[in-house]
């Protein structure tokens, strides 16, 4: 069984005290590197356990970063390995996908920007609206809303509509495949914030073969 982390700074939930131990020592070290940890996954594999890390930061996430937070994250699990129970583990350290729900305050500001889906609304008179994050505040989000028309037809420019937190559900980054400036506002016409996924295979935290790494 796999435990996400899901509280309000990195999406931790405690029902897994092996997960809760390790966040506790991995959060510090990826905060005093200059990140957030945003999601830490452990799944049982076989004689050994995958330790999945998912950093980000507001200058998003190179694949230098990544191997700086995974030799960071590999020392502080060899140095606790005696309370890992000297269990083998493989690392893997990423950066969130764009399919990563937006749920947090930096989530939305770090993908200005881009066009989202997002149910808003007060509880119980909600609705689905499509728009551009142009700008987010202490007060919310601003979304540049795209109203929906018959196939063909010239699009309509699109309505700003701010959207305080608490009428604001977990938004979702569409893929474009294509951009027109005249589907934007005068706040949005910039190119999207380049928060595209780090490519290429995770980094691994092991020491022995490449596969195995904490207690050997």
């Amino acid at each position: 069984m796999s435990t996400r982390r899901q509280d309000s700074a990195a999406g931790r939930r405690h029902d897994d005290p092996a997960a809760t131990r390790l966040a506790g020592w991995i959060e510090p070290v990826v905060g005093a590197a200059g990140y957030d940890l945003e999601e830490l996954v452990v799944t049982p594999a076989g004689r050994r356990s995958v330790v999945r890390v998912v950093v980000d930061r507001d200058e998003g996430v190179s694949l230098d970063d990544v191997a700086e937070v995974s030799r960071a994250v590999s020392a502080v699990l060899d140095e606790n390995d005696g309370d890992l129970g000297r269990a083998p583990y493989v690392l893997e350290v990423t950066s969130p996908g764009v399919d990563r729900p937006l749920t947090e305050p930096r989530h939305w500001r770090r993908n200005t920007g881009r066009l989202v889906a997002v149910a808003v609304g007060p509880a119980g008179a909600t609705e689905q609206v499509t728009g551009r994050i142009t700008a987010v505040d202490d007060a919310g989000v601003t979304l540049a809303v795209e109203k929906p028309g018959k196939p063909g037809a010239r699009r309509k420019p699109p309505t700003p509509r701010q959207v305080p937190w608490t009428e604001l559900g977990a938004g979702r980054v569409q893929v474009e495949f294509a951009r027109h400036d005249q589907d934007t506002d005068g706040d949005a016409d910039g190119d999207p914030v380049d928060r595209d996924p780090v490519d290429g295979d995770p980094v691994d935290g092991t020491d022995d073969e490449g596969d195995d790494g904490g207690g050997q």
